[in-house]
């Protein structure tokens, strides 16, 4: 029998969760009903879950809790084994099938109502996604029922032992950044089984299973796994993830005979095998134009990033001699951009809230923490909804720079965080967090325009850095030459598909854009941002209402305003031809909008080499 569930809709769960951010696990203990007035159930699918049966699910899992330290004492250990008993205890006890589990609002009346208390306490200041359920692949309780679901072998004595063989962040991997893969419990139990035989002594693990699962999305076109008898599919993932074995112990080997030994001072020697020792080559290289690349024979360094949105700042960096042992981003479109673009690079799906250098060693003393942060608002609005989050990741960037240990940090953010009087409190508080981590600051606002960019982009950036390093940094000077025009950039794209009207708009869209708006999860969908930046683009010619699908064709009216496409407006923001942005129009546009122009990305970094290389 199936049991439906109470269900809390979005308008009644965000007030909840904006107030009980800012209670104390005893004081959420207080909060906890089996019932909501607000809660409604779906019409039919099963029975309603009763009070009673609540209650006792409740203590289950209250149970377990205690003996990971619940509710005073949390530690990494105890929340990962706290974790796989609550993930099969949740799936065999809750009696839900998956089309109930696929709610996220019977999620979030399990973490506001039923146990607000040990949501709030194994994820403290948790991110929405964690208890509103907006992405079940990190919701505090439906990700393990989910991991339990994939991993059950209902014929065994032990149905959830496979709960064991992989962590949550390689079962990431599989389920939340491989979704052609994860949704199939029948090939990631085999995925399972393999894995556990693998010989690996001596490899990546994390780098391996990378590669297997990259081969398999390969074959997923032309293999139906769900088709295939499980003894059979069990040979044909062994023999794949053979081919991942013996190919990472090439790469291992050839990496070996290549360098003979570590660069001096580039990137520490247990560093992932992804990331590179040389520069990219000829045809890796971005097409734009922003600064010579780093010789091969300098030495390149090694870069830790935060909220690393579409990888464009990382693109930048690389373009001066930076290669990331990691990027963080939350965002799964953008996770997925950033690997159609650069699969070498490890990119992982997780909020940097929860991200700790103990979950990745390999990071520890990189040469450079960076990210383009979420733009934090006035003071004024401290504990409103709008800046809670934004002002948690500036703290959480800030604590983990100090925790890593680099050797220069870099941090972009609005122009006001650098010389507005409302932010001297923030200003100081950060100074004094990275001079106690021996990081000294500096602070300057820079304008995309002056470093070859289209468009009149004025970001604000941190720098610091460790003694000697400091003293021989100098800020980038603008290039001198002018930008170049809206015009310029658009035009060939505007006249691609026969509009005769193309010529006429180059003329008249002749100076540099206004700054591209729309990177935040605040804003509405995708357009050009609020009415004064619309009317700047209608200046130049451009419909700023929307975004459109593709350039004007021969029919389109000479004197109409074409809408710029997602492609133009990453033209905009000098992206190279040819990056790759995933997912639907406003998760693209908002990738586009977030980013920081690789150009000035570029010429950050080479000011930043500059002084490490003394």
């Amino acid at each position: 029998m199936s049991f439906l569930y109470p269900r809390l809709l979005t308008e009644q769960a965000k007030p909840l969760f904006d107030e009980y951010g800012q209670l104390t696990v005893e004081e959420l203990s207080g909060r906890v009903s089996t019932g909501h007035d607000s809660a409604v159930y779906v019409a039919t699918g099963g029975d309603r879950i009763s009070s009673a049966q609540l209650h006792e699910l409740r203590e289950g899992v209250i149970d377990l809790a205690k003996q990971a330290g619940f509710p005073d004492e949390s530690d990494r250990v105890h929340n990962a084994e706290f974790d796989l008993q609550l993930a099969a205890l949740l799936h065999a006890e809750m009696g839900m099938v998956p089309a109930e589990a696929a709610s996220r609002d019977v999620w979030a009346f399990l973490a506001l109502v039923l146990l607000p208390d040990v949501a709030f306490w194994r994820y403290p200041r948790p991110p929405k996604d964690r208890v509103l359920g907006t992405d079940l692949t990190r919701h505090v309780f439906g990700r393990l029922w989910w991991r339990a679901q994939l991993v059950r072998s209902p014929g065994d004595p032990e149905p959830y032992a496979a709960l064991k063989i992989l962590g949550e962040a390689a079962f990431d991997q599989i389920y939340a950044r491989r979704a052609a893969l994860g949704g199939s419990p029948h090939l990631v139990r085999a995925i399972l089984r393999v894995w556990e035989d693998l010989d690996l002594q001596g490899l990546n693990e994390r780098e391996t299973l990378r590669d297997f699962l990259k081969r398999l999305l390969r074959l997923a076109p032309f293999v139906l796994f769900d088709g295939i008898e499980e003894r059979a599919l069990d040979n044909e993932l062994r023999a794949v993830a053979q081919e991942s074995v013996e190919a990472q112990r090439l790469e291992s080997a050839t990496a070996v005979d290549a360098c003979g030994q570590c660069l001096p001072n580039v990137m520490p020697s247990d560093a992932p095998k992804t990331s590179r020792l040389v520069a990219p080559t000829q045809d890796e290289q971005p097409v734009f134009e922003a600064a010579p690349t780093t010789e091969v024979g300098s030495g390149r360094f090694s870069s830790l990033e935060i909220c690393a949105g579409a990888g464009a700042q990382a693109l930048g960096l690389e373009r001066a001699g930076f290669d990331p042992v990691m990027l963080i981003e939350t965002k799964a479109d953008a996770c997925f951009t950033i690997e159609l673009n650069r699969p070498e690079w490890d990119v992982v799906c997780i909020d940097v809230l929860q991200f700790h250098p103990d979950m990745r060693p390999d990071v520890i003393g990189v040469d450079l923490v960076t990210g383009g942060l979420p733009r934090v608002k006035s003071p004024a609005t401290v504990g409103r909804a709008e800046d809670t989050e934004e002002r948690r990741v500036l703290r959480a960037a800030i604590s983990l720079a100090c925790e890593v240990k680099p050797k220069a940090v870099l941090f972009e953010n609005v122009p006001d965080l650098v010389d507005g009087p409302e932010f001297e409190a923030d200003r100081d508080w950060i100074e004094g967090e990275l001079l106690k981590a021996g990081l000294h600051s500096s602070w300057k606002v820079l304008n995309a325009a002056d470093f070859s960019v289209p468009q009149n982009r004025k970001c604000g950036f941190l720098v610091a850095l460790r003694n000697p390093y400091f003293a021989r940094f100098a800020w980038p000077t603008p290039s001198g030459a002018p930008s170049p025009t809206v015009g310029q950039v658009l035009g060939p794209s505007m006249s691609a598909r026969g509009w005769p009207g193309a010529e006429q708009w180059t003329r008249r869209a002749d100076r540099i854009a206004p700054a591209l708006v729309g990177g935040s999860d605040r804003r509405g969908g995708a357009d050009l941002g609020p009415t004064g930046s619309k009317k700047a683009w209608a200046a130049l010619g451009v419909n700023g209402n929307s975004l459109g699908d593709e350039p004007p064709g021969p029919d389109y009216p000479i004197d109409d305003e074409p809408k710029l496409t997602i492609e133009q407006a990453a033209m905009v923001q000098s992206f190279p031809s040819g990056w790759k942005l995933h997912g639907g129009k406003t998760s693209r546009y908002r990738q586009v909008g977030h980013a920081m122009p690789p150009p000035l990305a570029t010429a950050m970094g080479l000011a930043i080499a500059a002084a490490l290389r003394g």
